[in-house]
């Protein structure tokens, strides 16, 4: 099943169920008038939704009460959770943080490769996968960040690896801006990320596990995931390879001391494979292979106008999620 938040209707959005060619979707208010609205009622909302799915791939005409079918355009979507409970974001491929420590000439705390990086991003208002990106100064190095994310619903505090995977009800797409040039100011203080981090985007599209059959193994999507900017690719490491931490350990992780409430959204963090001819899912990865091999990076982080795009596939060429394709734009309201 596909899930979407129509920009329209409030903050939240307008739910509606999408075909799985996403050509058509359908508004849904008699099941749940908002994705929040159906993670919180998913017990009796999922059957519902997965009957309208199916009968939206049957027929693109179709009607769910007073609501009828429609083509979709994706620029009239939100992200699938316009705004979110928490967003909680792992590092789950080391191989991208023993880049990171190499350029600098440090080595791997050994707590590294049993516990996982995570920090709790701001979640109060995401940005759709069509719109514009924007930055104050191109001089804070604007970057892109390619992963995967999951949606839980309500998850209990201290839940295990093995009943966290249960409780995993979405996947989407993610790009996690980040503004690599304040980052070492803000890590030095010792309080984590905040001004470095600003609103991600998402997917135009949430699916299911099932959506994605073989390549979904209960903790890993195993699939290239495919990132291009302007217009050449960048990189498209398999998001099933070289992750050291699957989804579910990233959820017992963020739940050891707390709940996670249902709506919460778990990301991977950049996706990174060892072998270098699948490219790389962040400018910052990059700069630090030409670093470490040159004593020095050579890529540029993005400048006004640029444009980043990340799509995942499945094995006949068909895209999944629908594309992330934003434009870094100068920030021109108040400051």
């Amino acid at each position: 099943m596909k899930l979407a938040s129509l920009k329209e209707g409030g903050r939240d959005g307008a739910l509606v169920v999408v075909s799985r060619d996403l050509t058509h979707a359908i508004k849904v208010p008699s099941i749940a008038p908002t994705m929040q609205a159906a993670l919180d009622a998913w017990r009796t909302a999922h059957g519902e939704l997965a009957s309208v799915f199916r009968l939206l791939n049957d027929d693109r005409l179709c009607r769910c009460g007073e609501e009828r079918a429609f083509a979709l355009d994706v620029r009239q979507l939100a992200a699938p959770l316009p705004r979110a409970y928490q967003w909680c974001d792992g590092s789950a491929y080391l191989h991208h943080i023993e880049l990171v420590r190499k350029a600098r000439g440090a080595e791997m705390p050994p707590s590294f490769y049993t516990d996982p990086l995570m920090y709790q991003g701001g979640s109060d208002g995401f940005l759709g996968p069509c719109d514009d990106v924007p930055a104050i100064d191109e001089a804070h190095g604007i970057d892109f960040e390619a992963e995967v994310a999951v949606v839980t619903d309500d998850v209990p505090m201290a839940t295990d690896r093995d009943r966290a995977a249960g409780h995993i009800r979405l996947l989407m797409l993610v790009n996690d801006v980040s503004l690599r040039n304040l980052i070492p100011g803000e890590l030095a203080k010792g309080f984590g990320f905040f001004q470095a981090k600003p609103a991600s985007s998402f997917s135009p599209v949430a699916v299911t596990p099932d959506e994605l059959g073989a390549a979904w193994d209960g903790g890993k999507v195993n699939l290239p995931l495919i990132s291009q900017l302007n217009g050449q690719r960048f990189g498209s490491p398999n998001a099933g390879v070289d992750m050291n931490f699957d989804f579910p350990a990233l959820i017992a992780h963020a739940a050891r001391t707390r709940t996670l409430g249902a709506g919460t959204v778990v990301g991977s963090g950049t996706v990174s494979n060892r072998d270098p001819q699948a490219g790389s899912s962040c400018i910052a990865e990059r700069r630090m292979i030409e670093t470490i091999e040159s004593g020095k990076p050579a890529t540029p982080f993005m400048k006004f106008g640029d444009r980043v795009r990340i799509e995942m596939l499945d094995a006949a060429g068909n895209s999944i999620f629908g594309a992330i394709d934003q434009k870094i734009v100068k920030y021109t309201g108040a400051v």
